[in-house]
């Protein structure tokens, strides 16, 4: 790196972390003044609240607003070199434009791996301490405490259905097993309750009956209790928002691999997480290019013109990745192509600014 690489990415790196710091502070105020109501009606410990909110809240809305925030950062830092004439010496002392963006993009790699390793590994984590804290402190009553009408395939000759079951408590009520043997049913167990052993890691199934059939001949079991195995656990029941957030990237691919037998409906959800961890880092590239295309010339109104610009294709980015994931939740979109699409769409816009970039 000659001395230009390193100014240039010494303000980068300078400025981004500068802009991480404000947007901590604004959205730690903001959030503050919006549960402040909610931590007294619930009589949070400002210990917890600390210790375990915001020590969630914090590394979660930065890593998702982390490409945003470079971007920001990138257009302020590079526009206000353009206002003070200091890009067009660079490019007419023989440094290329396509040169001049090494150090943007060494910074972006830098932003990059803090934004990867923080989706994948860090930020579910965090997420755990943060969505326990809100499901008890902020909002109780969102986390469904009965699981109603559920069917669920635990392999692939096993179907379950529970009318409804207590995640409190752990049991569940008018309880159905049935097994077969490709499209011939072999056996279906009917029992009152079935109840969870956190101590033996099994199932309990109480007034139970078992009817066995083999070809022409039928077998009724009858019982008052019987222990089992079953691959599904009381958590399984649970629902609540951002419920897939708070799983690691180990426990998500589990959760897909079961849910491909199971086919409970979650699919979706659970490769939009999957894909959102892997695929959006790379934003920061894209918006990096972009922010340096609309920020390196010179123009009357100063630096205001380019961060309002940029500030708005923010808007614009946000409002695509939540459309993206609204038609692949309820519209049939595939979730990787609505992973990827706004990326794409950015990718395209940066390329052509880019190539109309002033040389």
């Amino acid at each position: 790196m000659n001395i230009i690489d390193r100014y240039i990415f010494k303000k980068y790196m300078t400025t981004f972390v500068f802009t991480l710091l404000i947007f901590t502070i604004i959205m730690v105020i903001f959030d503050v003044s919006e549960r402040i109501d909610d931590f007294t009606a619930h009589d949070a410990p400002l210990s917890k609240i600390v210790t375990e909110y915001y020590a969630g809240f914090i590394p979660f809305y930065l890593n998702l607003l982390s490409p945003l925030i470079n971007f920001i950062a990138v257009i302020f830092f590079t526009s206000k070199m353009a206002d003070q004439t200091e890009i067009v010496p660079i490019l007419s002392g023989g440094m290329s434009f396509y040169r001049m963006l090494r150090p943007y993009m060494l910074g972006a790699f830098l932003v990059f791996v803090f934004s990867f390793v923080s989706n994948v590994f860090i930020v579910p984590v965090t997420n755990k301490l943060k969505v326990g804290f809100e499901n008890v402190y902020v909002k109780p009553d969102r986390v469904s405490k009965t699981a109603i009408s559920t069917h669920m395939q635990v392999d692939s000759n096993s179907y379950v259905y529970i009318d409804h079951f207590e995640t409190g408590s752990a049991i569940g009520y008018n309880f159905r097993l049935e097994k077969f043997e490709g499209d011939t049913m072999t056996e279906k167990l009917w029992a009152d309750r079935i109840l969870w052993d956190s101590v033996a890691n099994k199932w309990n199934i109480e007034n139970y009956s078992i009817r066995k059939i083999e070809g022409l001949k039928e077998n009724m079991i009858y019982g008052k209790s019987m222990d089992t195995i079953l691959d599904m656990r009381p958590k399984d029941f649970e629902a609540y928002d951002n419920m897939f957030t708070v799983m690691t990237t180990k426990e998500l691919n589990e959760r897909i691999e079961k849910e491909k037998i199971r086919g409970t409906g979650m699919m979706t959800d659970l490769l939009l997480e999957k894909y959102q961890r892997f695929i959006n880092p790379f934003a920061v590239f894209i918006l990096t290019l972009m922010g340096v295309a609309l920020s390196s010339k010179k123009v009357r109104g100063g630096i205001g013109l380019s961060l309002g610009i940029g500030i708005a294709l923010s808007f614009v980015y946000i409002v695509l990745i939540h459309f993206a994931t609204m038609f692949s939740s309820k519209g049939g979109l595939s979730p990787v192509v609505a992973v990827i699409l706004p990326t794409l769409i950015f990718l395209t816009l940066s390329v052509i600014l880019i190539l109309k970039a002033p040389k």
